[in-house]
């Protein structure tokens, strides 16, 4: 490999070329976004990572299929059924694995959520069985549009449009509503928080099912654009979305959405301008993790926290 042809592609780049892979990298950057926001909510409130997170993706697109390939469901009835589903497997993985440890060591938290990520990796492996299967196809977002001389699907132009929308529901929540506003207390300092009257368990219950159903939204769309399921589908995608939501500052929304649009942008336009380094497209992310937290730990939005004890 040398830099003539390295960099050959770059100079044969169109300007509808560039517009292509630039809708492409918006649509993986909001996916990217979506299930990054996941992370990062929990972290803001517990100071934990939920490593779970990238397998209750996982879970929301089995649901999916079962309920459209199996039960016949029509697709849009059975998307809402998911994100309720999965919604309540968050409250359920909450429940379950991290409030008897609410008062435990970190590392003993920390190796709760590695064994509840496991758990439902090898539950889907027995339960659906480890062929691939095929997320079904919903012909009105698979469809291919065009605008301008650019041709995508249309899944790819709401996808966008479903993350701002997701985006403006929850700043809205969280700076509008007293839920928010105790959300935000529990995340300065739960014990104070506790004092003042709010209900601690119920606001983390909250936040799982936001994390959860925004997961459920992401999987849904990742499933319609990427169709390939197996028991193992979140591994590289949460921790793609986990090193956004670090890369704009773990703990803050608007970060992991930086965050997820700087990977998914970052990926695609590699690929299309660099096409030698295609083999390494999965390292971009690493990359930039090693340089944010060389040059700024606390990520792009981060602020120093003080850890809860």
């Amino acid at each position: 490999m040398d830099f003539v042809t390295l960099f050959q592609a770059f100079g044969d780049m169109t300007f509808v070329n560039f517009c292509q892979h630039m809708v492409n990298g918006i649509s993986l950057g909001s996916l990217y976004a979506l299930i990054a926001i996941g992370y990062t909510m929990v972290y803001g409130i517990l100071l934990m990572i939920n490593f779970a997170h990238a397998d209750i993706v996982m879970m929301a697109c089995y649901f999916a299929f079962f309920g459209i390939r199996i039960f016949h469901i029509p697709w849009y009835l059975t998307f809402v059924g998911v994100i309720v589903a999965t919604a309540i497997l968050g409250v359920v993985i909450e429940r379950s694995a991290y409030r008897p440890l609410r008062d435990a060591p970190k590392n003993s938290v920390l190796i709760s959520a590695i064994g509840a990520s496991f758990l439902l990796e090898n539950l889907a492996n027995y339960v659906f069985g480890g062929r691939p299967l095929r997320f079904p196809k919903v012909q009105v977002l698979a469809q291919n549009i065009s605008i301008g001389d650019v041709r995508t699907q249309f899944i790819c132009i709401c996808i966008p449009i479903v993350l701002a929308i997701c985006l403006a529901v929850l700043l809205h929540i969280i700076n509008h509503t007293k839920t928010g506003m105790a959300m935000r207390a529990v995340s300065k300092d739960y014990e104070i928080a506790r004092v003042m009257g709010v209900n601690i368990d119920n606001i983390i219950s909250i936040t799982f099912v936001i994390g959860s159903s925004l997961a459920a939204i992401g999987a849904i769309m990742w499933g319609v654009r990427y169709p390939g399921i197996t028991p193992y589908l979140g591994v590289m995608p949460g921790l793609k979305c986990f090193i956004a939501a670090v890369v704009g500052g773990i703990g803050n929304i608007k970060g992991a959405v930086i965050g997820g649009f700087i990977l998914g942008l970052g990926e695609v336009l590699i690929v299309a301008f660099f096409p030698a380094l295609s083999g390494y497209r999965d390292a971009f992310a690493f990359i930039v993790l090693i340089i944010i937290l060389f040059y700024k730990p606390t990520g792009l939005l981060g602020e120093k926290t003080t850890e809860k004890v």
